[in-house]
């Protein structure tokens, strides 16, 4: 069991630029109830893993890293899925904004309950994972339904607040043309939608697999090319504003 006011972390980036905005601290959040047959890190799956540190440790931390910020910069808490400890992490978005430090939230959107809405009132930016639109594809990638994902990002459009979209592509099987036109077309409307990302799928997470004892079930399955990769852009710049490929 954690401490309260203690987060329980894989690690930490310190000027991160893939994870929102400008120049972060990236907070790796330990747990996750997703079974990603691609993850990169299998080893921030266990809750009880990795280790705890005080929210007063990671707003003294962002405070001195505030002068690297910049306008745009600030902290992100990504995971492992973070919102498995959302009362504590409400708590740390709370002292990071009485610090004037800009908050984001990379979720795979599992949870919508009343505490997560109160953590996403605090949150500035939700970068939202959204693996597969189609709900079997995204079982058999994920392990579970993606009901509770498309719930959080109706409910982030509905609060108006600013929200992107990341999807990895995994050749064969997250870049079936129907499929990402079904996305895009779900999405189309979605006024707090400011960016999506493309995150080409790579293997520098097999290793742990293997340290780990685990079977890694997509040995046969080689990254995107960049050719691959533009032609899902194209097709996604119908329908979003900004598309980038990360």
């Amino acid at each position: 069991m954690v401490a309260a006011h203690h987060l329980r972390i894989h690690s930490i980036e310190s000027f991160g630029t893939h994870d929102g905005p400008g120049i972060r601290l990236v907070i790796f959040a330990q747990g996750c109830q997703f079974r990603c047959l691609y993850c990169a890190n299998p080893d921030t799956w266990d809750p009880h893993g990795g280790r705890e540190m005080h929210i007063d440790e990671i707003v003294q931390l962002a405070i001195s890293q505030k002068p690297f910020f910049g306008k745009r910069g600030g902290v992100t808490i990504s995971g492992g899925e973070p919102t498995l400890q959302r009362v504590v992490l409400l708590e740390l978005f709370q002292q990071l904004h009485a610090a004037g430090i800009n908050t984001a939230l990379d979720s795979n959107g599992r949870l919508l309950n009343d505490e997560v809405k109160a953590l996403l009132a605090e949150t500035d930016y939700l970068l939202l994972d959204v693996k597969h639109i189609n709900d079997d594809w995204h079982r058999q990638l994920t392990g579970v339904s993606n009901e509770s994902v498309l719930q959080v990002a109706a409910y982030r459009e509905e609060t108006g607040k600013t929200m992107w979209l990341r999807y990895v592509l995994v050749p064969g099987w997250s870049d079936q043309p129907e499929y990402l036109h079904q996305l895009g077309q779900h999405f189309a409307q979605y006024k707090s939608i400011q960016k999506l990302e493309i995150q080409p799928y790579h293997r520098l997470g097999v290793h742990k697999w293997e340290v780990l004892n685990m079977p890694y079930q997509l040995n046969d399955v080689q990254p995107p090319t960049q050719q691959q990769l533009n032609e899902v852009a194209t097709i996604f710049r119908q329908y979003f504003a900004e598309v980038v490929i990360n």
